[in-house]
């Protein structure tokens, strides 16, 4: 099998496989692929929280052109390999499909052709098999078929999940830009997060953060709120099996912490707490309205579960709609200075498109990471959060610029 992820969650969803119980785990460009039975197919869909789908493949092939057939074309090669698939064992004649493609190949470099070609060696199947012809269904279809041409390898997939594991199925409302729920799971595993602290996103928009963060600290399964899987409309879908994983809460937990996230906006906190209600995970969850300009621990009254030092983790804007470079910088310095005087001894970890403005939260990461959000190409850094610089933990420098501050005014 083959879970595809987002770029740089990798060996996160590598983890996650090894942890199902997933075999021969090997990791891929944007993918995993791994071994293992239906049961573990069930489960991959239900539990992974940094898989986007999960791919069966059926067939795999290479379209190399043989030099005795002048006249062939790479097409036909491709519809000659399809026909091949005994198709009367994913599917009925009048079994509705639909074929998502991809094409990394100099000799097929029209992935919207490959799809006609794939479709049409199907239907010849069913029609030379019964006289019939199954229909393409793009919206519900019975069966999701996968094609992947890279160079001169075909693979034909089933595809497993249909809508986007991503969909979770929770997200009620909405603000402009919000994270994927893949992307906010995979930054919060990449980060060590379990459960065993306090955490805390001070921009938390939708409140997709905040809703991962505490399905990982109970350990909830990220699929229980979607409606349907592909692979029960498959002709081998054990129902019995299915409900049986399905109802397991078995690996369910306590948590004894708390998840706390503000936001400037008052929209933002009434649409994170519709999703936040609609995941179940509103006694885990504390929301307010404040700037970043004005937080301060006094103020959420946060922190306060525990002694353990919390996580803070943030998502702000990029600036990529119309803000000016000015306001990108005032706010990424007012985030660094928010970080550095109200959360010594945390680790927070933030995600940004923008290089220039990282810059100006004036912290030195202690690690940095690539990550795709969308199309951006951003970092996710790490910053330990110390009461002064490394070589002054007491924050006595920091204590002596205030009071320099005061007497030149």
């Amino acid at each position: 099998m083959l879970a595809k992820t987002f770029k740089g969650l990798e060996e996160v969803l590598a983890q996650e496989l090894i942890e199902l119980g997933a075999n021969d785990v090997l990791i891929e460009r944007r993918a995993v692929s791994f071994r293992g039975d239906k049961a573990l197919l069930y489960r991959a869909n239900l539990c992974l929280r940094t898989a986007i789908r999960v791919l069966v493949p059926i067939h795999e092939a290479t379209l190399r052109m043989p030099r005795r057939a002048k006249d062939l074309q790479p097409e036909d090669l491709l519809y000659e390999e399809v026909q091949k698939i005994d198709w009367s064992r994913y599917m009925h004649a009048d079994t509705t499909f639909a074929i998502d493609t991809t094409v990394y190949s100099e000799t097929f470099r029209n992935s919207r052709f490959v799809t006609y070609r794939v479709k049409d060696a199907i239907v010849d199947y069913w029609q030379e098999k019964t006289g019939t012809r199954p229909n393409i269904s793009v919206e519900n279809p019975d069966l999701r078929i996968n094609v992947h041409i890279g160079a001169e390898h075909l693979t034909v997939s089933l595809d497993s999940s249909g809508e986007s594991l991503h969909k979770r199925g929770y997200r009620v409302a909405t603000t402009e830009a919000p994270i994927s729920e893949v992307l906010a799971a995979g930054m919060l595993l990449m980060a060590g997060w379990s459960g065993q602290s306090d955490f805390y996103d001070p921009m938390c928009g939708s409140g997709t953060l905040l809703i991962e963060a505490a399905l990982i600290a109970r350990n909830i399964a990220p699929g229980v709120f979607r409606s349907a899987f592909a692979f029960e409309k498959w002709l081998d879908f054990d129902a019995e099996l299915w409900s049986e994983i399905y109802n397991d809460d078995s690996r369910e937990r306590e948590f004894t912490h708390k998840i706390y996230g503000s936001d400037a906006s008052f929209y933002a906190i009434q649409q994170a707490a519709k999703n936040i209600k609609s995941a179940g995970v509103q006694k885990d969850i504390e929301l307010r309205q404040i700037r970043m300009e004005e937080i301060k621990s006094s103020n959420l009254q946060i922190f306060q579960s525990s002694n353990t030092s919390p996580i803070v983790m943030l998502n702000p804007p990029y600036g990529e709609r119309l803000k000016s470079n000015k306001e990108m910088e005032d706010l990424y310095s007012a985030i660094g200075t928010a970080l550095k005087h109200r959360f010594a001894g945390s680790t927070a970890w933030i995600i940004s498109s923008n290089a220039a403005a990282m810059k100006c939260i004036g912290l030195k990461p202690s690690k940095k990471y690539h990550l795709l959000n969308g199309e951006l190409d951003c970092q996710f850094n790490r910053y330990d959060l110390f009461a002064g610089k490394r070589n002054d933990p007491y924050g006595e420098a920091d204590r002596m610029n205030e009071v320099n501050k005061e007497m030149s005014k």
